[in-house]
């Protein structure tokens, strides 16, 4: 198999930046020329087997770092928003997009940022016909989606606040961090109190009481009170952190805020070095992890997709989570799978059909259009309102992980990972899927030219050419 060349330009130009280092200061230690030097920083020359060792031994860089998904991630994103009808049927070649992201991934970003304030303001114009010539009627950028892309770019992977959480759960006791929590809390002249109510938190500061919904499961009150610690007690750290990010709204710092207390009571909950080490222990066995640390299969998988830390990183997964409509709730790649930014996901995947088998793990071997395989593990997970007449909240969640890693896993055991035609085929977004003979096909994808043939009606009503 030949040797795939790395071209990393953008990642070893910000990581000249941060040192601080001029062009020849940076390239005299990497034992290359200048002009070499500019060449791979703009992509016109890939790494050399001497710089990618000088990294490693010069500043200590993970030199695994190089080759993350980013430019995979925003060609996926390009592609997908390309596929709108307002460019037209003619995008632009996917050598272009690969071009852009690696080359200029913050106009890129751009771009898609600029195309989400597009579909933001025509679907709000639709559905809000009624309030034309209100004050309030004007569409802001969503500060949702900016949090989302947030995480989606950082890998899901917040340093400094991964290994806040985890100092703290270090000096957990043989009551453990629960019990730790409460101690911190009640230092601090704050008391905790469960109630019958349907709010899971409250926290009251002219009494100082933390009040936790006694109907939510044990897990989830536990995750709350690590959550509502991290809001009294890291918020000079989450600041810091949402400085580095400069959203463009207060919504969106809120959001992001809150999103930062969630990653860090997850943290705390799973320490990332203890929670990596079981993991790999028992084979990534989802029931056995929840047990083993107190959290709920939900909050296992979305920790296990955050195991990105440099030098000591797990299995790259996905992790998603669907409602019964479809629509994508939460999502997440460290993978190569991407996963569709606007609508629902492939309804091939397995993922669908966990609402089906409530209480059962979902087993699939899927191949994307792009030939890449992954195995997938799909539930559902319902959340009852905790009294007769409530309403139950039901999502089913997905995690998942390219086939070379099926070995780490316990529930690929008895899968025959090595026929090909174990492997179901699933796309992404119909709009951008080149699958031509798809039986659940929503829309044509607008990169391929259409054949209507009166005479004739396979499964589609046209041929894809």
């Amino acid at each position: 198999m030949a040797t795939r060349k790395l071209y990393a330009g953008v990642k070893l130009r910000e990581t000249r930046q941060r040192l601080g280092l001029t062009q020849k200061d940076f390239a005299a230690k990497l034992g290359v020329s200048l002009p070499y030097l500019n060449q791979m920083e703009n992509n016109n020359r890939p790494l050399s087997t001497t710089v990618v060792l000088a990294l490693a031994q010069e500043f200590g860089f993970d030199v695994t770092e190089l080759s993350t998904g980013d430019a995979e991630r925003l060609v996926s994103d390009m592609r997908e928003a390309l596929a709108d009808p307002v460019f037209g049927a003619e995008p632009p070649p996917l050598a272009d997009l690969r071009l852009t992201a690696s080359n200029a991934p913050a106009l890129a970003r751009a771009f898609l940022e600029l195309h989400r304030a597009y579909r933001q303001t025509h679907e709000r114009l639709a559905s809000l016909d009624e309030a034309l010539g209100r004050e309030d009627a004007r569409s802001p950028a969503s500060p949702w989606d900016e949090v989302r892309d947030f995480f989606h770019y950082c890998d899901n992977y917040i340093d400094a606040v991964d290994r806040a959480a985890e100092r703290l759960a270090e000096g957990a006791g043989p009551g453990g961090i629960e019990v730790l929590a409460r101690a911190r809390l009640r230092d601090m002249g704050i008391g905790v109190t469960e109630a019958d109510t349907t709010t899971l938190r409250h926290f009251d500061r002219e009494t100082s009481t933390l009040t936790l919904s006694a109907r939510a499961p044990a897990e989830t009150r536990r995750f709350q009170l690590l959550l509502q610690l991290a809001l009294l007690t890291q918020d000079n750290l989450l600041e810091a952190t949402l400085d580095f990010a400069r959203f463009q709204s207060e919504a969106a710092r809120a959001i992001a805020k809150m999103g930062l207390a969630n990653y860090f009571a997850g943290a705390a909950l799973m320490p990332y070095g203890a929670f990596l080490s079981t993991a790999q222990t028992v084979r990534h066995d989802l029931e056995v992890l929840a047990l083993r640390f107190g959290a709920s299969i939900e909050q296992v998988c979305h920790r296990l997709s955050t195991l990105q830390r440099p030098g000591a990183k797990g299995i790259p997964f996905f992790f998603v989570r669907v409602d019964q409509a479809g629509t994508i709730t939460k999502r997440h790649s460290a993978t190569r799978l991407q996963f569709a930014r606007f609508g629902g996901a492939c309804p091939l995947w397995n993922v669908h059909r966990a609402f089906e088998t409530p209480g059962r793990f979902l087993r699939q071997l899927a191949e994307t259009p792009d030939g890449v395989r992954y195995i997938s593990l799909a539930c559902d997970v319902s959340k009852p309102g905790g009294s007769f007449g409530a309403p139950v909240r039901r999502f089913a969640i997905a995690l998942g992980c390219e086939v070379k890693h099926a070995g780490d896993l316990v529930y690929a055991d008895d899968l025959d990972v090595t026929n090909a035609r174990a492997f179901e085929p699933i796309g992404i977004s119909c709009r951008i899927c080149d699958r031509t003979e798809c039986h659940q096909r929503s829309v044509p994808p607008l990169e391929r030219r259409l054949q209507v043939t009166p005479d004739e009606r396979g499964v589609l009503p046209y041929r894809v050419g």
